[in-house]
């Protein structure tokens, strides 16, 4: 019987260890709440899914909105995450992250260089030529020096019926800079019409390679995001802040992408 019991015993134990390590068990949680989801809801895309910061919570990316679930992806919300200790917004923190891109994989031969002063700093922006937002940051953007900023001509085609024409124009005028403030700032209107390697119709391809939808759209030279447009303060807080902040690390499939535009 000692025999049998030792058997027996060893048995249990085997046994005991295959319940305690299934091969799923091995699987990022993170993963298993993705595909969870993903047979759930399969025509969302889902762009990313991690632990938020509070406890027992995931947080996930989908069509550019921030929801939160629990483990098991039964239950979900869309809103707003915020920290009332400091009032920060965590879910704005979390999809600026998300969104965040490497700057220097930008095509920039394909956007208009404008430099102010030592053009020591640096920002991309996707404008509109007609968007009123645009042309009030490009308004804000006087009292902006050592800068160079990128612009990207993306028009809105469906808000904005001209704004095609106007960026081909001022893309095909002999100095662009100075076609691109012209309209913007007193509504001059270009002196170009077509030429040869006009990027606009490739801008819109990058841009929705970025997942941009609206205009101002800007990056800073560390890498992150601002939508929409902000005040020459504001501005002028996040180029300081994006000099000393290291490039983001965290990076999506979007880079390689954005390389080959």
């Amino acid at each position: 019987m000692r025999g049998l019991d030792g058997e027996w015993l060893k048995a249990i134990v085997l046994g005991t260890m295959l319940c305690a390590s299934p091969l799923h068990a091995t699987e990022d949680p993170a993963s298993t709440l993705r595909h969870t989801l993903e047979q759930r809801f399969p025509k969302v895309k889902i762009d990313d899914v991690r632990p938020a910061p509070l406890a027992g919570l995931y947080q996930i990316i989908a069509g550019g909105q921030v929801a939160y679930t629990d483990s098991a992806g039964d239950y979900l919300f869309v809103g707003r995450l915020m920290d009332t200790r400091t009032r920060h917004d965590l879910s704005a923190e979390y999809l600026d992250a998300h969104s965040s891109i490497d700057f220097r994989k930008l095509p920039f031969d394909k956007a208009i260089k404008i430099v102010k002063g030592d053009g020591r700093r640096q920002l991309a922006m996707f404008a509109d030529p007609d968007c009123p937002y645009c042309q009030q940051l490009e308004k804000d953007l006087r009292g902006v020096t050592d800068l160079t900023v990128y612009v990207f001509l993306f028009p809105l085609k469906t808000l904005h019926p001209d704004a095609d024409a106007h960026a081909h124009a001022i893309w095909c005028s002999p100095d662009r800079p100075a076609a691109w403030t012209g309209w913007m700032l007193d509504r001059k209107p270009p002196s170009g019409s077509t030429c040869a390697g006009d990027p606009i119709d490739s801008i819109q391809t990058l841009a929705s390679t970025l997942q941009i939808s609206s205009t101002p759209t800007l990056f800073l030279e560390n890498g992150h995001r601002i939508g929409g447009a902000v005040s020459a303060d504001e501005l002028q807080r996040l180029l300081v802040q994006a000099s000393v902040l290291p490039m983001a690390t965290e990076l999506s499939h979007r880079d390689q992408i954005i390389a080959q535009q």
